[in-house]
């Protein structure tokens, strides 16, 4: 009788298990809570440094746009000294403050010290968002990190320069003085012109962000500079949006504050380009 030979199977690897959806959204979830914790940790740390400071920070810098003297006031007035134009000088005295709120310096107080903590710790937020993208998007090199970081520091600072020296005193000092009749006299709340300043300088900064959020999307290939060219006439009308929520009610800052804004959507157009070069050529 013919011998049988059985040969056994050959011990084949056991397949690899896909890690489940569930244990990705949850480490991600967790790599963003240990971002976020840092971010706010720096928020903390500046805003309690603000704190100790208030009399810098009310005196020097947030009330400063109310009095003749701040720069802007007296730039202004000089030329329309020049050319006969009374209108830019807003006021021969400083914008009277009154608070009408037991709590309302202490409450503002803190508002204002955890706006000025934001400020200042902005460029390390920043960097904690960016290692979160940077960890979904697979991005290694320490050079990818340098437009993100320090181009979006420089334009968020350029934000906040370019409204607080032109935006607020211009808003302040006009709606300040405006009369609708000699019988009604301004009485300005200090929370009303807190919150005026600080939605103008914080808003504006973040949307002058609009040139690096361009540039990521074209590196993941979700925007072109078509697409933005064809879509240009409805991102005015976003922009002009956007504008009129973080100014006050008048079509004089919405429109100081849309018209860098379209300028900065131009740029993105041309960053959109370079990044989407750069996109090419790494495939």
């Amino acid at each position: 009788m013919p011998e049988v030979i059985t040969t056994k199977p050959a011990n084949k690897p056991p397949p690899k298990r896909k890690e489940p959806k569930m244990r990705n959204f949850w480490e991600h979830l967790e790599k963003l809570r240990r971002h976020l914790i840092r971010a706010l940790t720096a928020m903390v740390l500046f805003s309690v440094l603000a704190f100790l400071n208030r009399h810098f920070i009310f005196d020097t810098i947030l009330l400063s746009p109310r009095n003749p003297g701040f720069p802007t006031n007296v730039f202004l007035c000089n030329i329309g000294k020049l050319l006969n134009v009374e209108s830019l000088c807003f006021n021969t005295e400083a914008l009277k403050i009154i608070n009408v709120s037991m709590s309302g310096q202490f409450l503002t107080h803190l508002y204002v010290s955890f706006i000025a903590g934001t400020i200042v710790a902005f460029p390390y937020v920043l960097y904690e968002i960016w290692n979160y993208v940077a960890g979904i998007l697979k991005v290694r090199t320490t050079k990818a990190a340098v437009l993100p970081v320090v181009g979006g520091t420089v334009l968020f600072a350029s934000g906040v320069v370019f409204s607080y020296f032109l935006i607020v005193p211009l808003t302040v000092n006009f709606l300040g003085s405006y009369h609708v009749s000699g019988e009604v006299q301004n009485s300005i709340t200090l929370s009303s012109y807190i919150g005026t300043v600080s939605s103008l300088v914080l808003g504006v900064g973040i949307v002058f962000e609009l040139p690096i959020v361009m540039y990521l999307l074209a590196r993941q290939g979700l925007v072109t500079p078509e697409f933005l060219k064809t879509k240009r006439k409805y991102t005015i009308v976003i922009l002009l949006t956007i504008s009129a929520i973080i100014t006050p009610p008048d079509i004089i800052s919405q429109i100081m504050v849309c018209l860098p804004l379209i300028l900065l959507y131009e740029i993105s157009i041309m960053v959109a380009s370079v990044a989407g070069r750069k996109s090419e050529s790494s495939v």
